[in-house]
């Protein structure tokens, strides 16, 4: 008997499981279990153990088997193998720690707007909060479910947030901590046997971004983009696609009241134009402010009886009359808020459309010497595509308190568990074809570093978003920035010139100099080590900052 018979015999025999259970049933069950608290407005408040404040990539791991050997980038540091074995002894604690429980949720929900390839996935959890996220976040099943090219393919998924693994059992198997100690925490992915389990990390992004993943080894073989993006739609059915790791701002800009938001978060783009994977979004909530991001603000904080409200909000302060604190980061900069899309103004309810006009590609440069937006050309558009410039902001991966500058592929390296070229070709293919005009727009710093300079206003952001999306910097020139071989804008409608070359907002311009140079370094050094053997067309290279 296999681990999927397995588990339905212990769903089966639980009495008190609950099989794809309604909405408020869950938000019932999940104050009544004290999993999270009512707040001032009807949201849920819920809190995580310290080590579950964000995403363990090191715990992260994929099962390594023949089959899918040759599809895997190994030498990515994102993805860590876990032995069969190791996988299979996993799977015998998880069942026996599901068969120990007292109840079991329970969803059955779809990865995927599009019915042609939306994925079946079963969530298995003792926690009725993790089943109301999977809920939130994932599709309901479309009544065509049958057309889906992976219909017979279902991805079973058993989430068992709060248990942990014997260090003992799996010393030299699993992850060794800083005490000498085996981790107890795992989510592990086997995409051969489509199975995925979490044991010990109660952060919600987990499950989610679990299946993110499964999504992006799949889809590139049938031909289909994944994207770690946002999506909107204009009034005239032209589709913006907002590229961007954690924090840059895909959330905030996509969620537009004068364009209709397709999904914050994960798309694919295949020959029928863009959808959404999720049902939901999940939106950071540090520093959340009503007049800069009030249709995110609104979906958390509108007041309903709990019972039909179900926003799940995730390690932010919360006062004992139930008010919330967005402003406050003592307890941890990641927090998080889980709501359907339906919770905002302009959505587009079937969550797909046409192939994209415009992409945005988002970075939040810590270094302060990239400009507020530029237009890149194809090649140097699949430069940035490749090297996914960004800087690691605070709280979204446990032990990042500090911004670090990072290259994540396609914005999205974690996630991304393929060889590099099964997406970089595609994109390149997409683009040309459907003259989609990309541009490169910094969220991060500007006027000096992290900790001198000044965060981005979202003000100024928000009008060159607007631009983008009219067409206005189609008609301005641009300058090649003779550093970073990107376009920038002689000027931008709703932006101060002076601020357009960052050179300019520096006091010191030998610093500007100096800390530019570094950052074109690491920019070469790092396309040099994971590309310089790729074969990459040399009209991409020549893109690179430094070169």
């Amino acid at each position: 008997m296999n681990f999927i018979e397995k588990l339905d015999g212990i769903i089966a025999g639980n009495e008190n499981s609950l099989v794809n259970p309604r909405r408020r049933d869950l938000i019932k069950a999940i104050v009544k279990n004290k999993e999270a608290l009512v707040s001032a407005n009807g949201a849920l408040a819920t809190w995580t153990r310290i080590e579950s404040t964000g995403r363990s990539p090191k715990d992260t791991l994929t099962v390594r088997r023949p089959e899918i050997e040759a599809e895997i980038d190994w030498n990515s540091p994102n993805n860590l193998p876990l032995a069969p074995d190791t996988f299979a002894m996993i799977l015998e604690d998880a069942l026996a720690l599901a068969a120990g429980k007292g109840k079991l949720y329970v969803t059955d929900r779809v990865v995927g707007a599009d019915s042609r390839y939306a994925l079946p996935v079963r969530t298995v959890s003792d926690l009725a909060l993790t089943a109301l996220f999977t809920a939130t976040m994932f599709r309901p099943v479309p009544r065509d479910i049958g057309r889906s090219i992976y219909h017979d393919q279902p991805f079973t998924l058993l989430a068992l947030p709060a248990d942990k693994l014997d260090k003992q059992r799996y010393a030299g198997r699993l992850r060794q901590l800083p005490d000498g100690t085996c981790s107890d925490m795992v989510v592990a992915m086997d995409f051969a046997c489509r199975i995925g389990v979490i044991i010990g990390s109660a952060y919600m992004g987990s499950v989610k971004k679990l299946m993110f993943t499964v999504m992006n080894y799949l889809l590139p073989k049938a031909g289909i983009l994944p994207l770690h993006a946002s999506a909107n739609e204009g009034a005239d059915g032209a589709i913006a696609l907002f590229l961007g790791l954690s924090g840059t701002g895909k959330t905030t800009l996509s969620a537009d009241p004068d364009r209709a938001l397709l999904g914050d978060d994960e798309h694919g783009w295949d020959k029928h134009g863009i959808a959404n994977f999720e049902f939901g979004c999940y939106a950071k909530l540090i520093n959340l402010n009503p007049a800069k991001e009030p249709q995110i603000f609104d979906a958390i904080m509108h007041p309903a009886p709990y019972l039909d409200h179900g926003a799940i909000v995730e390690n932010a302060m919360m006062y004992p009359d139930g008010r919330f604190d967005f402003n406050d980061a003592r307890l941890i900069e990641n927090s998080r808020g889980s709501y359907p899309l339906s919770f905002l103004p302009s959505v587009k309810k079937s969550s797909r459309g046409k192939h994209p006009k415009t992409i945005v590609f988002l970075t939040a440069d810590a270094n302060g010497v990239l400009p507020p937006v530029a237009t890149l050309d194809q090649d140097q558009a699949m430069f940035w595509f490749l090297m996914g410039y960004t800087s690691k902001l605070a709280g979204t991966e446990t032990g990042i308190v500090e911004p670090v500058s990072t290259f994540s592929r396609f914005f999205g390296q974690p996630f991304m568990p393929r060889n590099p070229n099964d997406y970089a070709a595609l994109l390149g293919q997409k683009i040309k074809k459907h003259r989609t005009q990309v541009y490169l727009v910094n969220t991060g710093w500007s006027g000096g570093p992290y900790g001198e300079g000044k965060r981005m206003d979202i003000n100024v952001t928000r009008a060159i978003i607007k631009a983008v999306l009219n067409g206005e910097l189609d008609k301005i020139a641009c300058v090649e920035d003779p550093t970073f071989h990107i376009n920038i804008p002689a000027s931008c409608p709703g932006v101060p010139a002076e601020i357009l070359q960052p050179r300019n907002t520096w006091k010191d311009p030998e610093a500007f100099a100096a800390r530019a140079a570094k950052l074109a370094g690491e920019f070469s050094a790092h396309f040099d080590r994971v590309y310089g053997a790729k074969g990459l067309p040399e009209a991409v290279r020549r893109k690179c900052p430094g070169k």
